[in-house]
């Protein structure tokens, strides 16, 4: 599956968030912060990652659906909610 050149740059920008947050996950962590700190921020690490991969899925679909590179048959109904479902 590829993915588009706007969608490339929104996801890039979401995983760079993504791995700022975990990096002060980590550092709060060590510092010794409040559990409820930390969980709040490893749930935005989550949530960001979830998106990044949310718009993966969704910016390659139609390709999967509509092309196949020759070798490859386009993906199955089935196999495409168990993508979505990987990311669930």
């Amino acid at each position: 599956m590829t993915v588009d050149e706007e969608a490339t740059g929104a996801v890039l920008n979401r995983l760079r968030r993504a791995q700022g947050q975990l990096n002060g996950v980590i550092a709060m962590i060590e510092a010794g912060r409040d559990c409820k700190d930390v969980v709040t921020q490893l749930a935005a690490v989550s949530r960001a990652l979830d998106r990044a991969g949310f718009k993966i899925v969704a910016s390659g679909m139609r390709q999967c659906l509509a092309t196949a590179d020759g070798d490859t048959p386009p993906m199955t109904e089935a196999e495409l909610e168990k993508l979505f479902l990987t990311l669930a």
